[in-house]
């Protein structure tokens, strides 16, 4: 299903058919999931992100036109989503040292999350990255935005989106070859 059947059921949904709405759902959860995960390192964040697009797509559905991708409209939608909830926990704490202590819930085996070894790794790796270029890397590869729609959504030039976006790159390389190397 491509964009065009996107817009067949961004237009029914809009018309109160709700199949069609739950076609989007099911279609995108789990890619914008995926996707707040790799932005949070927080599955609870990662699904308030994710529950909460979706939760406000339904309630604007009456004004909303598809110019473009569905999935990246989501997709720009959820980092959003996700910088809120990061700078929403990090105001609850008197100081960011005490903030990067709340444990990540991302490897506790209890939320039901298998990770492989390799997903594992690479999940490290990106938590490694600055924030700007892991937001940049995910939304690039996982949320399958070009640059230039990162660069519009982040409200940066696209010089720099490109640059994050190398040196991110750059630096997960390094680090995936050094554990390659343990």
């Amino acid at each position: 299903m491509g964009p065009i059947a996107d817009r067949y059921l961004v237009f029914g949904a809009r018309h109160g058919d709700r199949a069609a709405f739950c076609r989007i759902y099911q279609k995108y959860r789990n890619r914008l999931l995926i996707l707040a995960i790799a932005l949070s390192n927080d599955v609870n964040i990662a699904e308030d992100s994710v529950q909460d697009t979706f939760v406000y797509f339904a309630e604007h559905l009456d004004g909303f036109s598809l110019t473009g991708s569905l999935k990246g409209y989501l997709a720009k939608c959820v980092a959003n989503r996700v910088r809120y909830h990061i700078r929403s926990r990090k105001r609850r704490f008197s100081s960011l040292e005490e903030a990067d202590d709340i444990p990540s819930t991302l490897y506790d085996p209890t939320n039901g999350i298998m990770l492989s070894e390799q997903l594992r790794k690479v999940t490290s790796a990106l938590t490694a990255l600055p924030p700007e270029q892991r937001e940049v890397v995910v939304l690039h590869t996982q949320g399958e935005m070009k640059l230039g729609m990162i660069a519009k959504s982040l409200n940066v030039p696209v010089n720099t989106v490109k640059s994050r976006y190398r040196y991110g790159i750059d630096k997960l390389r390094s680090s995936l070859r050094s554990e390659m190397r343990q």
